[in-house]
């Protein structure tokens, strides 16, 4: 009868069962790391500028009730009047959170090195991400320029940055 002796190494059945074991630890607590989520994929709606429907807010309309969200009228008439041009917020739906998608002057925005590209981001998603939406950056061609985008459901939000391939190559232009 041969009998097994231990030899110090595991054979590859048991490693198998102290990963899986490991794993199943391990999962439940990285579950509750959850990470930002992708920007929005819906298409940009340009004719909601001028044809604006219930659900949506542009820097067009104005609502005497209330003060609407978010407040990006502020903004736009301080310090981001040549930049941001207009913009589209929709309300929270039960496929995505909501958000503000803001179209700004291509002549200007191409005037902009990658930091400065990047802090008008920052500053317009930090006011955004207050009252609870995302930021997406759009130039009047419709392509997307760069995103602002928050986990809501971790305190505090936890937020993601990303600016297209073409914006980082301002970067070296500052250089």
């Amino acid at each position: 009868m041969l009998k097994h002796k231990p030899t110090g190494r595991q054979t590859p059945l048991s490693l198998l069962l102290t990963i899986s074991f490991t794993t199943l630890l391990v999962s439940p607590s990285l579950a509750q790391k959850t990470p930002v989520p992708p920007p929005s994929s819906a298409p940009l709606q340009l004719d909601l500028l001028t044809k604006p429907k219930d659900y949506v807010i542009t820097a067009n309309t104005i609502n005497l009730e209330k003060i609407a969200t978010p407040s990006l009228w502020w903004a736009k008439e301080n310090s981001e009047n040549k930049l941001l041009d207009n913009w589209i917020a929709y309300s929270a739906s039960a496929e995505e959170p909501a958000r503000a998608d803001l179209i700004v002057n291509q002549q200007i925005w191409s005037l902009l090195d990658y930091l400065e590209r990047y802090d008008f981001v920052n500053r317009l998603g930090s006011v955004a991400r207050k009252d609870g939406y995302n930021v997406r950056v759009f130039n009047y061609q419709q392509e997307l320029l760069a995103t602002y985008t928050c986990n809501f459901n971790t305190s505090p939000a936890l937020c993601s940055i990303q600016m297209n391939a073409q914006n980082k190559l301002g970067l070296l232009r500052s250089l």
